[in-house]
């Protein structure tokens, strides 16, 4: 009477299509996170643009009117890789919604066929009288009864059949309007990829410029003030503090070496004394040096990125200049265990792009001095 269903595999194509809903959902909460850092980051560099233009000049003003380009770089760099993450999640997004919107539509389809069939085939039997042949072939009046009940679960399924195609056809509406709206917002994050990027080219341009003007004493003492900003002295004294008695990574001591870099592919740029500039590649993982626990993580309120304070026994390694983190304060850590990732920076003397860490290494006596050359392989 009526074509076999099929209900293996309109379960099968059902749970496909479940199943891609929350990552769908959750891929939309990320672009949703991206849109807020991209507004942060858009402010930010609007009152940096406010402040260079109310700086007067003189040494001291052509000094922080440098700094504060360098920074404004760093922040338009970070807007343009945030944009384009963003474009990356709305391209996601697009092909998993287009992906989605496919197979219901696909599902649909199948539906209206089955349904077409179960039609056709019902109409047959009205016009050929099969209905009352079925219920009068029958043997008893129990046997009656069953037909009879067949059949009107026959008409159930076709009912059912029937709200299932409008709540499918539905469905694929909703899905195809949201794709419409998802490639009319990468189209718009497209055209802000190429402002951006424009934008960035003449702040560069403006900031290289300004270097040049500036005289041999300007840049050192440009160079004496952003080193004097990196040191972590006033921090660590505190930090001290919270070591006290701590037995996570205690074997670590004055005499340990030949440990990896904390930066994945990373080079050393320049050793200060306890401290060292270690550059990477964007996106480079940043690493514990050795087993310990966690004690601080700060977010610098000039750069914007985190600062990672880990202690080892009473000794203290710092990882400044963090674009993001995966640990908590408190947390222990194994020897190379993933911390965060490697940040942007500008160098105010190019003022190029980089990305490095600035990693220090601090002894529990504050008398005694430790040289963070000393840690790594050779």
């Amino acid at each position: 009477m009526i074509p076999p269903m099929k209900p293996y595999r309109s379960l099968l194509t059902l749970l496909l299509v479940l199943s891609m809903i929350p990552a769908v959902a959750q891929n939309s909460r990320k672009i949703e996170e991206q849109k807020r850092v991209i507004a942060s980051l858009e402010k930010k560099i609007a009152d940096e643009e406010q402040q260079i233009a109310r700086l007067k000049k003189g040494r001291a003003a052509t000094e922080e009117r440098v700094q504060r380009m360098a920074r404004q770089l760093d922040s338009r760099t970070r807007l343009l890789d945030e944009t384009r993450q963003q474009a990356m999640l709305l391209r996601r997004e697009i092909a998993g919604k287009d992906s989605l919107a496919g197979r219901l539509s696909a599902d649909c389809e199948r539906r209206r066929r089955e349904y077409a069939a179960m039609v056709r085939e019902a109409y047959r039997n009205y016009r050929h009288q099969n209905y009352i042949t079925f219920i009068f072939s029958s043997r008893s009046f129990s046997d009656m009864a069953r037909k009879i009940a067949v059949l009107r679960e026959v008409a159930a399924v076709r009912e059912r059949k029937l709200q299932e195609i409008m709540s499918l056809s539905e469905r694929v509406k909703i899905e195809k309007a949201e794709l419409d709206a998802r490639q009319q917002a990468l189209g718009t994050v497209t055209k802000k990829l190429a402002t951006q990027k424009a934008e960035l080219e003449r702040s560069t341009r403006d900031a290289k410029l300004e270097i040049r003007r500036m005289s041999q004493k300007e840049k050192s003492a440009l160079q004496r003030k952003v080193a004097q900003e990196q040191q972590l002295s006033v921090a660590i004294s505190e930090l001290r503090k919270l070591t006290k008695g701590n037995k996570t990574g205690a074997s670590f001591s004055s005499n340990t070496s030949g440990l990896r870099l904390p930066v994945a592919s990373g080079r050393v740029k320049r050793y200060k004394g306890n401290m060292a500039e270690i550059v990477g590649p964007k996106g480079a993982r940043v690493v514990s040096i050795y087993e310990g626990k966690v004690v601080e993580i700060k977010r610098n309120r000039i750069t914007d990125k985190f600062d990672v304070f880990i202690a080892h026994g009473e000794y203290i390694t710092s990882y400044a200049n963090l674009g993001s983190v995966c640990i908590e304060k408190g947390q222990n850590v194994a020897k190379n265990q993933a911390i965060g990732t490697i940040g942007s920076a500008v160098d105010v003397l190019t003022m190029q792009t980089e990305y490095k860490l600035v990693f220090g290494i601090y002894p529990p006596n504050p008398s005694q001095k430790m040289l963070a050359e000393n840690c790594f392989k050779k």
